[in-house]
């Protein structure tokens, strides 16, 4: 019988024989300019952790992961043909999109739900999640980000209605921080392209060198074109949801490239 709650040991955390990979790359040999990152499309807690102490329910909420993120992420890489690195385990095991000492990474309260198993952690129970969950993925953006034919990337996620009881209207948002990254141009062009959709700019979050990861370490260090994309999860809760909003992207992201393509030559 696993427990519900973790367990302090200096052990290897995963099990290989029944924990998934905590990295999963669709497309791996793509040459596209493009490169999708997903940190938060897992569910996966692993077997030594038992449930965290939650529930079904609340493993199923948006804590626990970005709900329809990954089916959207998949769409886009299908569409464009594209390498997509996506995370697998959820955001409350460890926190991808989060540096990895900053404490909010294994979280003991998300969005007033209280994670038992994320309590009392050892300086040893989160080296294990570090060096066995985020440092697998950390090195395969890493990698991949480096290539050369890699010219564009966008980092995709979702977003919950409301948040502490604050409602959150807008039905995307693009996150950017600096002129490098064009996403103010981004956001302009999905404007005049979706005159009636209510977009985001910086929203429902802004970018920050304590609270994110792959847009300042990765994205920005590489002075390419970027943004990190929040949907609003209710529009993701169905298939037709994720492929019309990957349809939506794929158009927006197409274009911008070929404006900016042509802008360079």
């Amino acid at each position: 019988m696993h427990s519900s709650l973790t367990s302090s040991t200096s052990e290897a955390l995963l099990n290989r024989q029944v924990d998934p990979e905590p990295v999963e790359i669709v497309n791996a040999a793509s040459t596209s300019p493009m490169l999708l990152i997903c940190e938060h499309a897992g569910q996966a807690i692993p077997q030594k952790l038992g449930t965290l102490g939650l529930t079904d329910a609340q493993r199923a909420l948006h804590i626990a992961y970005d709900i329809g993120s990954e089916k959207l992420a998949r769409d886009l890489a299908s569409r464009f043909d594209c390498t997509l690195i996506l995370q697998r385990y959820s955001r409350l095991v460890f926190d991808c999109n989060r540096p990895p000492h900053y404490a909010q990474s294994i979280p003991t309260v998300s969005d007033k739900v209280e994670i038992p198993g994320n309590r009392n952690q050892t300086s040893s129970d989160r080296t294990a999640r570090i060096t066995e969950i985020f440092e697998p993925f950390a090195a395969a953006c890493q990698e991949q980000i480096a290539r050369s034919s890699v010219r564009y990337t966008y980092s995709i996620h979702s977003f919950t209605p409301s948040l502490n009881g604050v409602s959150r209207p807008w039905e995307i948002g693009f996150l950017y921080r600096n002129q490098i990254s064009r996403g103010a141009d981004l956001l302009r062009l999905a404007a005049q392209l979706w005159p009636n959709t209510t977009i985001g700019d910086n929203e429902p979050y802004r970018i920050d060198d304590e609270t994110d990861w792959y847009i300042p370490v990765c994205a920005e260090k590489r002075e390419i074109p970027h943004s990190l994309i929040e949907v609003r999860n209710d529009l993701l809760l169905t298939d037709d949801g994720c492929r019309e909003w990957g349809g939506r992207l794929h158009d927006l992201l197409s274009q911008f490239m070929e404006n900016n393509d042509a802008t360079r030559s």
